[in-house]
């Protein structure tokens, strides 16, 4: 059994599954690249009693980005009408086992949930443990949910510009090194190569073994290795916001609390042309 407050196995989940004040999330998202589709394979087999939290959908539809937090109020509707409560204890899982889920769970906390969890492993890691799924769409009866935003969770775009020119705050991207260095394309057009000046990266893939976050020990060399001092202040971004949330959850884990996500991340900052961009390797 993991030591982290912020994971539950599959095993401890399984025994708690069907409880009151339980409530189990399936998040599971992909790129394009991956060739996967969230939820046709949510109604293919999910964990007993998972809601599909659809990334793209509980998003602010105003904004021109991908999947971009939304108000308070509209993220309280469509979650109390998973009949999700702030007051639940909120189990998280995707199809990879760490990838996408730890963008919802960043989204939960960030509106106000205390007690927000993640399946160690996720759906693999139930799978293999040989336990039940079910198959085709969730109903659940709707429930209040008081979303509440936490400032302290999110920077935005002015801000974002504040700590690159200021050097304020270390930076730490989830992207893969070549898209860091713009030795590989940007998957949206109009999208440059290349990172935020001061930022360092953090590549996703490095913070988790067969879909399990890396012990503490690990990932503390991970950050070391990258120049991130996990005791002062760190932003992250990546792609479009999602990714990120990885670095939040193992910095949250060793314990780090003063994490922030940058949610416009590399969509919002290299489309623009007043925004600055380094290429190569960190400096």
């Amino acid at each position: 059994m993991s030591d982290n407050p912020f994971l539950i196995g599959a095993e401890e989940l399984q025994r708690h599954i069907g409880r009151e004040g339980l409530s189990v999330v399936d998040a599971s998202w992909y790129l394009p690249a991956q060739k996967r589709f969230a939820r046709p394979e949510f109604e293919a087999g999910h964990l007993p009693g998972a809601v599909f939290f659809d990334q793209d959908a509980i998003a602010d539809k105003t904004s021109p980005l991908p999947h971009t937090l939304p108000s308070e109020a509209f993220f309280s509707e469509a979650v109390g009408a998973l009949g999700i409560r702030e007051t639940d204890t909120i189990v998280i899982y995707d199809g990879m086992g760490f990838f996408s889920a730890p963008r919802v769970w960043w989204m939960f906390r960030t509106f106000g949930a205390k007690d927000v969890r993640l399946l160690d492993g996720g759906l693999p890691a139930w799978v293999q443990a040989g336990f039940p799924l079910e198959t085709g769409t969730s109903d659940k009866t709707p429930a209040p949910f008081d979303g509440r935003l936490d400032p302290n969770s999110v920077v935005f775009l002015d801000e974002m510009k504040r700590i690159v020119a200021e050097g304020a705050h270390q930076i730490a991207d989830a992207r893969s090194g070549e898209r860091f260095r713009a030795e590989a394309p940007e998957p949206r057009e109009g999208v440059r190569g290349g990172h935020m000046p001061g930022a360092r990266s953090v590549p996703i893939g490095t913070l988790a073994e067969n879909g399990r976050l890396k012990d503490e020990a690990s990932l503390r060399a991970i950050f070391s290795e990258a120049g991130i001092d996990p005791a002062r202040p760190v932003v992250t971004s990546c792609g479009s916001g999602v990714t990120a949330a990885a670095i939040n959850f193992a910095l949250a884990s060793l314990p780090h609390t003063t994490v922030r996500l940058y949610d416009g991340s590399w969509t919002e900052w290299g489309s623009r042309d007043d925004t600055p961009v380094e290429t190569g390797p960190a400096r």
